[in-house]
């Protein structure tokens, strides 16, 4: 077999069979077939595309190109949550607490964020002695002693993405759907976990910009999922404003630990209820309905937030901050930001406000960037809401004159101003199962 005829293979539109890609995928990953022809064979697809048979084997190639995690030491059913991200999404750290409080084991592999996305690794790790290096067998122990802990990814599973990826983002052939497709569920396959519910993010902060497109994205990974043995359902949520009011590490901890009170902003609160009862209903093997009475119980009686508590103890951080917030913003200046017209808010360019966050310093424009966990942005007022001129739109947190200023000039031009009255957009636009 040689890769120069499955490129031409690809490139005349033909359909690869499991053998073919088994080979290109393992090959690759042994270094036996270059960069520039794999580049070759991810343009051929970008522009033939991969058929559903085709984007399965590929996810399944990847997904034992390197380490495989055995979760059978862990009682019961896993179920993991995956996110495509976005702005202000902290589910995670939210619906993680939830879902072990109902007496479902939470065993979750995150990571960090890059560019306008934040990532959930990043937000933990605000908390001061928060640990996210775990060792598997930590890892695994923690999760059946108190129901939940969450790491760093293993670098050992799915090198084949990590080596496609960097292919991808410097070929622009990133938006191939079943090379996103085959990337997210390869690791969420080797993560070991028996069920799935996916969480697509749609909309300008989103790296799916259409319902169509979502919807395709959503309809393939759960067909590899069940394909695959698993139970996977998708959400598809809107991205066209930022999820909750805080966008940056600390502060979004901050609000999460708001939402765990039962405080926290309604379009958060609602979706992290939602994904929290689909993941019980999954793990404890019970109806929606008793999912969503359990859910709801553990939540408002506080044992999610004392769940949460644990969690932190038991990854080593300080949970002073639960009723001091104030301890994660040491030294943080704060600017308002205000409305520069009457009217109601059209429109959020949801990435534009993700990147005034990244401009203050709470993203990373690249890998090698240092965050910094107590910057980012409150948004006060959202899609659809009446504003006059000059009212508070929300607040920069920041440490250099000159970054804030950057950002409030981006903030400005990401608002949009109606004249007539806007409805507040939905936050979960479909579900895929």
């Amino acid at each position: 077999m040689r890769m120069v005829d499955l490129i031409q293979k690809k490139r005349e539109g033909g359909e690869l069979s499991q053998n073919e890609i088994e080979y290109l995928i393992g090959e690759f990953v042994r270094g036996h077939i270059p960069d520039y022809q794999m580049a070759a064979f991810l343009m051929a697809v970008y522009f033939q595309h991969m058929t559903e048979a085709e984007t399965f084997f590929l996810t399944r190639a990847m997904e034992y190109s390197g380490q495989v995690m055995d979760l059978s030491t862990i009682k019961g059913i896993k179920v993991d949550k995956h996110s495509t991200g976005g702005v202000g999404d902290k589910t995670t750290v939210i619906l993680a607490p939830i879902v072990a409080a109902c007496g479902v084991k939470v065993a979750k592999l995150s990571g960090r964020g890059l560019g306008h996305t934040g990532g959930t690794i990043d937000k933990l790790e605000a908390i001061p002695g928060f640990c996210t290096s775990l060792d598997f067998d930590q890892w695994v122990k923690q999760v059946n002693e108190i129901g939940i802990a969450v790491a760093g990814g293993n670098e050992q599973l799915v090198p084949a993405d990590k080596k496609i990826y960097a292919l991808r983002d410097v070929t622009a052939t990133v938006e191939e759907v079943s090379l996103i497709a085959s990337s997210i569920m390869s690791k969420k396959l080797a993560s070991g976990a028996d069920a799935f519910v996916l969480d697509v993010k749609v909309g300008s902060g989103a790296f799916m910009k259409t319902l169509p497109e979502a919807r395709t994205l959503a309809a393939l990974m759960v067909k590899i999922a069940a394909r695959s043995g698993k139970k996977a359902c998708a959400f598809l949520t809107n991205m066209d404003m930022p999820l909750g009011k805080s966008v940056g590490n600390a502060l979004e901890i901050i609000e999460c630990v708001e939402t765990l009170k039962g405080e926290g902003p309604r379009d958060l609160t609602d979706i992290c209820l939602s994904l929290a009862i689909k993941m019980v209903e999954y793990g404890a093997a019970i109806s929606e309905q008793e999912a969503k009475n359990r859910v709801l119980e553990r939540f408002e009686n506080l044992d999610a937030l004392n769940k949460f508590a644990e969690f932190v103890r038991a990854q080593g951080g300080d949970t002073a901050f639960i009723e001091e917030p104030g301890l994660l913003l040491a030294d943080v200046k704060v600017l308002p930001w205000f409305a520069r017209a009457d009217g109601w808010i059209g429109r959020m360019e949801t990435e534009e406000i993700g990147k005034a966050a990244m401009v203050l310093g709470a993203g990373r424009e690249t890998k090698e960037s240092v965050i910094d966990p107590a910057v980012g942005l409150v948004l006060e007022k959202k899609t659809g809401d009446a504003v006059k001129r000059n009212e508070i739109l929300g607040y920069l947190y920041y440490r250099e004159e000159k970054r804030a200023e950057e950002a409030l000039e981006i903030l400005n031009r990401a608002i949009d101003y109606d004249t007539e009255p806007v409805e507040a957009p939905r936050l979960i636009l479909d579900i895929v199962a």
